[in-house]
């Protein structure tokens, strides 16, 4: 590692250098933006692209594009929305779609997209609630407060809040969003071009996808009306173009204690990285053993592979020696900033109960993931089992006092799951199924008393072929079975819920002890480190990423590799000079058919140097108008390292070239009623 990457993760917890920062909109370095790209964005264009933005709940970012409602996300954020749709006659994943007029979109069995409306700052209301606790009364209170406040603040099924620690519990904001749930597909490409050069092309660049999806939220049942919206630039990226990317990244440990960085390290990435490995071999040999079996399991093995690379970038950063040095030097500088010895004791002190806490979740981790986790029932059918098993304890139980995903203001969220058609194949639920207890067996062994509660004398392949027969892949059963409450769950036969009755209380426990005894520790004493970072640096430094919506900033730039420049905009002609005719390089007959119709100097994919992170695929790329100029859909494989810490030498953000959208919308999938409406020119034909 340079010496270049190892000065910029060193620094790691000081203010942010460069273009480094998932910036909250309620504290964003407009000075430092202006600073660098004589660009200062004050707070209309700041409302402006905060409402403009969106998050698809399930695990993406996306943007509002129009005012009837279209909102741009990758096809791999709408991949399940896709393959749902999709059936033996018609595969939207394979074949694309288009929907010519708006009666021909289709509504995704389980979309969610929500838009953040508000911003409230709850942190003296949590932090007094939790004062002078500890273990599970720090737990239990915390988890009472966030629900008060977001039963108060979710005053219709419309609205969801959630209460969003930031700085490690040094901070608590309010995010109010207005809750989208009939979200239509109108336009996805084929998957070969939108995942071309698969799996060796993944977090690498030069790239030529089109990563692309529109969907259309739906309001009272007709397109939603709307004034927030991001339109498309007619012009799209150039090379040195200011470029901010509004999205939600998922998750960053880059404020982690060294502790929690060795557990990481050591146990979490090694367990998934061999389950990842062990399950792509399942799925890939079930995907061979048909068509039809291919089409159903293409969703989970192209999030399996994603994962498995994704992951062993993450894994290598932190086994890298300098790197890991790097961190412990960080949290050395930290403790000797703080002079006060009353303070520094109480860092170290802090410091050290996370370290105990870690080695706890050690021993809680494979039987945690494995029952609390649901590893060992892998499948589509169990999550609605428990979803109806708890269901019948929680809703009874006073608001405060239910667990996470049933309160009041979390509601919908269940409901919109249990109420789901997106259909469930036999098939490949026992094929799961038998993984998922397999590795049960395996891990907890046959002795222990839950895997032999579970198993008895039966093999995990039997036991896969009796659960996947199960009754709840009918919505009307699951609905049934949630509005009869406890007396129908308790009188139920069905296997699945038979199974989720049987290991809930184990599961339960599990639950409580991770909660008393890891995250109320780390949350906690948490809560130290941050003060001890406010009082050396403020709010100067930004925050760790929590799925909340973040705006970053950078600009359309190569980067050096091995000595040799790397261009930061490709071509679509560079996508036929990519093209072998054999998967995953093939480009799909439609856009071979259209070659000569479009320009092919024209740009297809771009990379800037905006921190992303996962979870930030679909975010617009935006210029200083306000207009989307990019879409993300990846890193490259620099970027694998950024859950601990950002290099701006060679860290890119990888996105679709509005240009290509724009082109191919037109002139490859006769879809110009949509380009038009992207970029203003004309509204959805009904």
């Amino acid at each position: 590692m340079n010496k270049l990457i190892l000065a910029v993760l060193a620094c790691a917890a000081l203010p942010a250098v460069a273009d480094e920062g998932m910036w909250t909109y309620n504290n964003f370095p407009a000075d430092k933006v202006a600073a660098k790209y004589h660009f200062k964005p004050d707070q209309a264009w700041l409302d402006k692209v905060r409402l403009g933005s969106a998050r698809l709940a399930q695990g993406c970012s996306a943007s509002f594009v129009s005012p009837d409602g279209l909102v741009l996300t990758n096809h791999h954020c709408a991949h399940s929305c896709i393959e749902q749709l999709s059936t033996k006659t018609k595969d939207f994943v394979k074949d694309g779609f288009v929907a010519k007029a708006l009666a021909d979109e289709k509504k995704c069995p389980e979309l969610e997209v929500n838009q953040l409306t508000d911003i409230t700052d709850v942190t003296k209301r949590v932090q007094g609630a939790v004062a002078g606790k500890s273990g599970a009364a720090f737990a239990e209170a915390q988890k009472a407060e966030f629900a008060k406040i977001t039963k108060e603040c979710a005053t219709s099924d419309d609205v969801r809040c959630d209460v969003v620690t930031l700085y490690a519990g040094g901070a608590y904001n309010l995010y109010k969003y207005k809750r989208y749930q009939d979200v239509r597909l109108a336009f996805a490409p084929e998957f070969a071009i939108a995942f071309f050069g698969g799996d060796p092309d993944n977090f690498m660049f030069p790239r030529y996808d089109l990563d692309m999806a529109l969907v259309r939220v739906y309001d009272g049942g007709k397109p939603l009306q709307t004034t927030s919206y991001l339109p498309v630039a007619k012009t799209g990226a150039k090379a040195g173009d200011l470029a901010f990317v509004s999205g939600h990244p998922g998750k960053t440990s880059r404020n982690a204690t060294v502790a929690e960085l060795s557990f990481i390290r050591d146990v979490e990435q090694p367990a998934r990285l061999l389950r990842l490995a062990e399950l792509r071999g399942r799925l890939t040999e079930f995907a061979n053993r048909g068509k039809e079996q291919k089409r159903i399991s293409n969703a989970i093995l192209f999030y399996v592979e994603n994962g498995y690379k994704a992951r062993s970038g993450y894994w290598n950063a932190l086994r890298d020696p300098a790197f890991f040095q790097s961190k412990v030097a960080e949290q050395d500088k930290l403790v000797a900033s703080v002079k006060d010895p009353g303070k520094k004791t109480a860092l170290q002190q802090s410091i050290a109960a996370i370290a105990a806490a870690q080695k706890t979740k050690t021993d809680l981790y494979v039987p945690y993931l494995q029952l609390e986790g649901m590893q060992a029932f892998m499948s589509d059918l169990f999550p609605l089992a428990r979803g109806l098993v708890r269901a019948a304890d929680e809703l009874p139980l006073p608001n405060e006092k239910r667990l996470k995903g049933y309160t009041d203001a979390e509601l919908p969220g269940l409901k919109q799951m249990l109420e789901s058609p997106a259909p469930i194949y036999p098939e490949l639920e026992e094929a799961t199924l038998a993984f998922g207890l397999t590795k049960f067996r395996e891990q907890l062994g046959p002795d222990h008393k839950t895997v032999k509660a579970v198993l008895g004398k039966k093999s995990p392949e039997t036991l896969a072929r009796e659960l996947s027969k199960s009754k709840l892949r009918d919505v009307k059963e699951r609905k049934k079975l949630f509005d009869g409450g406890k007396k129908a769950i308790e009188a139920s036969t069905d296997p699945m819920i038979v199974l989720a009755r049987a290991v809930d209380a184990e599961a339960r426990a599990l639950r409580k002890r991770w909660e008393d005894e890891v995250e109320s520790v780390t949350n906690k004493e948490s809560e130290t480190i941050a003060k001890a970072r406010f009082d050396a640096f403020g709010t100067s430094v930004y925050p760790d990423a929590t799925f909340t919506l973040r705006l970053t900033y950078g600009a359309v730039e190569g980067w050096k590799e091995a000595g040799a420049d790397v261009s930061p905009i490709t071509t679509i002609g560079g996508a036929f000079e990519r093209h072998t005719g054999e998967d995953p390089f093939a480009l799909p007959a439609s856009w071979l058919k259209s070659k000569d119709k479009l320009t092919l100097t024209k740009g297809m994919n771009f990379v800037t140097t905006d921190d992303i992170i996962g979870g930030n695929s679909g975010s617009p790329v935006i210029n200083q108008k306000g207009e989307v100029i990019g879409l993300i859909f990846d890193g490259n494989i620099h970027s694998l390292g950024g859950d601990y810490g950002f290099n701006p030498a060679n860290n890119r953000a990888v996105a679709v070239h509005t240009d290509a959208i724009l082109e191919a919308l037109e002139k490859i999938y006769g879809a110009k009623h949509l380009a038009d409406e992207l970029t203003g020119a004309k509204k959805p034909t009904g």
